[in-house]
């Protein structure tokens, strides 16, 4: 077991461990007892009660938060043609065909997010071993496989996130810093929490949401009440 710095103990000394917060007194706990120095990130985390070996109770998808997350990110989009002109008007950071397909092949990955228009997925594809671990594979599940690049870069840029159920059926994903405001971090919890209720798979039984807890980058898991969001 990883031994905790005396800050993170003092942090722990705060929360009772054995309650069930309400989302905004969770958040504001959160932010209390975030010992780190720098503006931590606020993660939100779910065990969802899904047999993540069947095909039919995977979850994954897409969701903007209102309030973003806090971070810029680096937008790659693999397109050619208009639709590389229509990436590049809409902010991407990175636009390019075989060229940069061949540059992330030989280890450059200076980006955040890939997106990639249809007719782009066949070179795109050769990338898999690469960008799959990473979670960078453009995906039509998350809009990330798309004609309509511009509103997809819109939309990261505005505060898209993905997410993804591990093998053992828990969703992680940021929610903002701990500079936001309690009640941007509270909407953001809320919007996200609403759209993993909303992706519950038909074909998973009994208790769905089992459990949540937000926490900073460096600070202890604090339990959230998600009696009514059920």
């Amino acid at each position: 077991m990883a031994k905790h710095g005396k800050k993170y103990q003092e942090s722990l000394k705060k929360i009772d461990r054995e309650q069930a917060y309400e989302v905004e007194e969770a958040l504001r706990l959160v932010k209390e007892v975030a010992p780190a120095k720098f503006d931590e990130t606020v993660e939100a985390a779910f065990r969802l009660g899904i047999d993540t070996k069947r095909a039919d109770q995977q979850v994954r998808g897409a969701v903007v938060l209102p309030h973003g997350t806090g971070k810029t990110k680096r937008v790659l989009v693999f397109a050619k043609g208009e639709k590389a002109k229509e990436a590049e008007q809409a902010g991407a950071d990175f636009v390019g065909e075989e060229d940069l397909v061949n540059k992330v092949t030989q280890g450059w990955l200076d980006f955040d997010v890939v997106i990639a228009t249809p007719d782009m997925m066949g070179q795109v594809g050769k990338l898999g071993r690469i960008l799959g671990p990473r979670g960078l594979m453009p995906n039509p599940k998350t809009g990330t496989v798309t004609f309509e690049v511009a509103k997809a870069i819109g939309e990261v840029k505005a505060g898209k996130i993905e997410y993804r159920a591990d093998r053992a059926g828990n969703v992680h994903a940021p929610i903002g810093k701990v500079s936001f405001d309690d009640d941007k971090l509270a909407e953001n919890f809320q919007v996200l929490i609403e759209t993993l209720v909303k992706a519950k798979p038909a074909a998973s039984k009994g208790q769905y949401l089992k459990n949540a807890s937000v926490s900073s980058t460096m600070g202890p898991g604090i339990t959230v009440n998600t009696s009514r969001f059920v």
